[in-house]
């Protein structure tokens, strides 16, 4: 699980996003309100349409919020291996936040997974 993890903001120029996750060379990441509450993910697929709208409106796409996934699926620091390669491999997402009492505290990714099977192996 990563715990320092790259957060945006709802109401974030997107634009701005976009190159963070271009510059850390990331695919996405949690939203989260002002008081650090998950409240979406922004990934990769989520800012093609900010490319094509960008593209129309001078490279101005408009807030985080018009364009994250809201309400993502999250799993708990106890989800376990097994359940989680499950998950990956039933589900399009490439990563999971981790919450844990109510609070945005990691995140788990298909790497970090595949990289714990190999040190378990």
């Amino acid at each position: 699980m990563t715990t320092k993890l790259v957060t945006f903001h709802p109401d974030m120029e997107v634009m701005h996003a976009v190159h963070t996750l271009v510059e850390k060379g990331i695919s996405g990441a949690p939203v989260v309100d002002a008081k650090g509450n998950l409240v979406g993910i922004l990934s990769q697929r989520d800012c093609l349409e900010v490319a094509l709208t960008a593209a129309q409106d001078s490279c101005i796409a408009g807030p985080v919020a018009q364009y994250m996934s809201e309400k993502p699926k999250t799993v708990d620091p106890d989800t376990n291996l097994t359940q989680l390669a499950t998950m990956f491999t039933t589900a399009p997402f490439r990563r999971y936040p981790v919450i844990e009492n109510g609070q945005l505290v990691g995140q788990i990714s298909r790497s970090d997974v595949l990289r714990a099977i190999s040190q378990m192996c």
